[in-house]
């Protein structure tokens, strides 16, 4: 199972990103993400074994009841890439509020899976929506011109659990389901 840990954006935010991802139609070698299946993902898991659910499952739900985060409302806004404006990989939706919440939980989840033996994250964590991915940098100016100039806010949700998702790969994209959810408790 190829399995990640997000907080999923709801559905009624799902044309502000698909209005948002049509501002950067006209830029070439962009691949858009699916805009019904938006997230923040808090720590990629990879490729994992059946028989370590359980206790990943477990892991999960201590982390985030050591989070310590109770539901709370993220602000989804700004533009930005990774790595650099220079050299474009992922072009991505950041939140104006809610960045701590969601840095705290990926913290313990990312403190408690490392310890299980997945591997460490090699950069910062930066909350992030992604919206596509570079592919040739065709399309490069268009995109560094948006980023630097537009500073959108899509919307705000509530953030009240987080979901351990399996990602698919299909041949028209990745297919996400949902093989857990922890609920954030009232602190």
């Amino acid at each position: 199972m190829r399995l990640f840990v997000s907080v999923d954006l709801p559905a009624d935010l799902a044309n502000a990103v698909a209005d948002l991802q049509d501002e950067f139609s006209d830029a070439s070698g962009l691949t858009f993400t699916d805009p019904e299946q938006a997230h923040v993902t808090l720590k990629f898991l990879g490729d994992v074994e059946e028989g370590q659910l359980s206790q990943l499952e477990s892991e999960l739900e201590t982390a985030v009841d050591e989070a310590d985060v109770s539901p709370f409302t993220v602000r989804y806004g700004g533009l930005g890439v990774f790595p650099d404006l220079e050299y474009i990989s992922v072009l991505w939706l950041g939140t104006e509020t809610g960045g701590d919440e969601l840095a705290a939980l990926h913290e313990a989840i990312e403190e408690r899976t490392t310890a299980m033996g997945f591997e460490a994250e090699s950069h910062e964590f930066t909350p992030h929506v992604t919206l596509a991915r570079m592919e040739h940098a065709g399309g490069k100016e268009l995109v560094q011109e948006l980023v630097r100039e537009r500073a959108p806010t899509i919307g705000e949700a509530r953030v009240e659990e987080v979901r351990l998702t399996e990602s698919t790969l299909t041949d028209e994209g990745p297919e996400y389901s949902t093989v857990a959810r922890f609920p954030l408790k009232e602190c």
